[in-house]
């Protein structure tokens, strides 16, 4: 019986598939020889290659739970991987914590709280709430909070945050320190490893309440470089007798040795409190610290006219700008 073409094809084709690889003799000088025993070579490697594979996919070569050994998941990420996250520029509510330079005193009338002009959340200046909100809601103060209080430390910092939590804004600044550092006398100071766990503490409670919550922190300003404008203005260094930073401003006209040396270390606690808000605000991804507040050269016309000390109106126009920039850039 005649066979097909086709089928002589197929029945070769077969018994390729089953024919046992013959070794090449001991004569492996010649060419043939040395031909044959490569090609066997080349196909025991592609048999062995499959079986590493085979053997891997099963797991046989190191754990399973290594996330290595998997490829990407369903949704394309591999385990483990962490989310981006990304810095909003244009938060939709804000609310403001810490002391009176926040409250806005002494920069409407004297010795009062005057909130309307405040760096963070006033209405009657352009503050930050103002630059970042819509107009209509900056105006109507539906979305901005200010839980700040004046005479405030770093210890009462868990309270406001606790305030804060309630009404779950989108941005919370912080400013907080300066009255660490006013204190009676140098050695009623907050000490730096104390201002450190506290605020560690209190930056922990505001991320357990507040998980996604942006977070402004401004540097402490330069209490002696506001000491060195004030202390210009003889009315200013009268209002000063009534008690406002002792540490600082006591006996501000003097300039003797012991003076100087008072100054300067509630200078360098100053410097050592910025540190401390730096490194634990560095520590979150969603935090951001400010060091421009403490570098910026204040004028007496950025000063109170009432006190000589805390920012005037136009003090907190700079403060507010200060802080737009650094919210609204583009990089951490």
């Amino acid at each position: 019986m005649r066979v097909s073409a086709t089928r002589r094809k197929r029945s070769a084709a077969a018994s390729s598939t089953t024919r046992t690889v013959v070794r090449p003799t001991p004569r492996t000088t010649s060419r043939t020889g040395r031909r044959t025993a490569g090609r066997a070579a080349g196909r025991a490697g592609v048999v062995l290659f499959t079986t590493v594979a085979v053997l891997s996919s099963a797991g046989c070569f190191g754990s399973s739970d290594d996330p290595s050994r998997h490829g990407p998941t369903r949704a394309g990420k591999t385990p483990g991987a962490k989310r981006t996250v990304v810095w909003n520029t244009r938060p939709s509510s804000i609310a403001s914590l810490g002391d009176s330079i926040t409250r806005g005193f002494d920069a409407c009338s004297v010795l009062s709280d005057c909130p309307e002009v405040s760096w963070s959340t006033g209405t009657d200046v352009e503050s930050l709430a103002q630059r970042l909100l819509p107009a209509t809601t900056a105006r109507s103060g539906t979305h901005s909070w200010n839980f700040a209080k004046t005479g405030a430390v770093v210890a009462d910092l868990p309270g406001q945050i606790e305030a804060a939590a309630a009404r779950k804004p989108k941005l919370i600044t912080v400013m907080i320190g300066a009255n660490d550092a006013c204190r009676d006398s140098v050695d009623e100071m907050t000490s730096t490893e104390q201002f450190r766990s506290t605020f560690t503490s209190a930056l922990t409670r505001l991320r357990r309440d507040l998980p996604k919550t942006q977070v402004y922190v401004a540097s402490v300003p330069d209490l002696k470089r506001l000491w060195s404008e004030g202390r210009k203005n003889v009315f200013g260094r009268q209002i000063w007798k009534l008690g406002i930073c002792p540490s600082m401003l006591k006996n501000s006209e003097h300039l003797d040795a012991a003076s100087n040396d008072r100054r300067q270390r509630v200078a360098d606690r100053v410097t050592e409190y910025n540190k401390v808000l730096k490194d634990v605000c560095g520590r979150d991804v969603l935090c951001r610290y400010d060091p421009a507040v403490h570098e910026y050269r204040f004028t007496t016309s950025q000063l109170s006219k009432w006190d000589w000390f805390h920012p005037s109106k136009a003090g907190q126009q700079q403060l507010a700008e200060m802080a737009y920039r650094r919210i609204t850039a583009s990089a951490s």
